[in-house]
């Protein structure tokens, strides 16, 4: 992974993208999506978080490259964040299979956080996944 290695924290790059294809950007008006720029201080992960990063990058990128959050560590961030879009969002990646329970209740265990914020992730992750 020599030229492939995340880089370490730069904040002004989170700038960047929100500002290009960010909430209320001319990307987004045209795609009906955006992105968050994020750095390490944003959210809460699971530890060894970047060892799982996904890299983004090839002929539909322009071969800009960009880094990803598996998708289980970005779903223990909505859990620990918990406001309704973050939980909609778990739900519907529990539903569709992108995400398992069990993955995500080790993960969980892999985090951080204290027990006001861990307990109740752990209680969002076993309503969730029982929606029809």
């Amino acid at each position: 992974m020599e030229a492939d290695v995340y880089p370490k924290n730069r904040p002004e790059l989170s700038d960047l993208i929100d500002g290009s294809i960010g909430e209320g950007s001319p990307f987004e008006r045209q795609f009906g999506y955006y992105a968050h720029g994020v750095d390490e201080t944003t959210a809460v992960l699971p530890k060894a978080w970047q060892q799982r990063l996904i890299l983004i990058s090839g002929e539909n990128t322009r071969h800009i490259r960009g880094w990803c959050l598996e998708v289980h560590d970005l779903a223990i961030s909505k859990l620990i964040a918990g406001r309704e879009k973050d939980l909609d969002f778990v739900d519907i990646l529990i539903r569709h299979g992108f995400v398992d329970k069990a993955t995500l209740v080790e993960r969980l265990k892999l985090t951080e956080v204290d027990g006001a914020r861990g307990a109740p992730a752990k209680a969002r992750i076993m309503r969730l996944s029982g929606k029809d």
